[in-house]
């Protein structure tokens, strides 16, 4: 005999997922995702979905503002990076835009050249060229701009 699935009511559903947005923010994609995961049919999603947006427990804006902020403080990572990241979580461009926004460019320009320096200085490389080339793919993929990345990696490693 199968384990049987755990059902639940829509109402026990909602309070579930306004614990899961009020612990931390989210977006859209993840609440449907949780609901999906929890075998909740597509009328029942909407529903709670809805509820959630008018209650203020899901706020795509506020989530995007939240994940840039914190993943640009945290893990140091780039514009390119933090609009793809977004991207693939189906955050809205509008939301996007403004999240990447709040970030000053003095303070930007300031966490590229610190992360730049600091990665340049922990290379053991000797070679010159392999030196470049490691520094510029590790901020490439961190998500910096091209044209930073190889004005700083031609700086730095002469």
């Amino acid at each position: 005999m199968q384990p049987s699935k755990k059902t639940y009511t829509v109402q026990e559903a909602t309070k579930k997922l306004e614990h899961y947005c009020a612990y931390q923010e989210r977006c859209h994609q993840e609440v449907r995702q949780k609901l999906e995961g929890m075998h909740m049919i597509p009328e029942a999603i909407d529903v709670i979905i809805v509820h959630l947006l008018e209650h203020n427990f899901l706020n795509e804006a506020r989530f995007a503002k939240a994940f840039v902020s914190g993943k640009f403080k945290i893990k140091n990572w780039g514009r390119r990076r933090l609009s793809y990241e977004l991207k693939k979580k189906d955050v809205v461009k509008v939301n996007i835009n403004q999240a990447l926004s709040e970030i000053g460019n003095e303070e930007y320009i300031g966490v590229f050249n610190d992360l730049a320096e600091k990665k340049a200085n922990s290379i053991k490389e000797t070679n010159k060229f392999k030196k470049r080339k490691k520094l510029i793919d590790y901020l490439l993929y961190k998500g910096w701009e091209s044209h930073l990345v190889y004005e700083k990696a031609n700086e730095l490693i002469q």
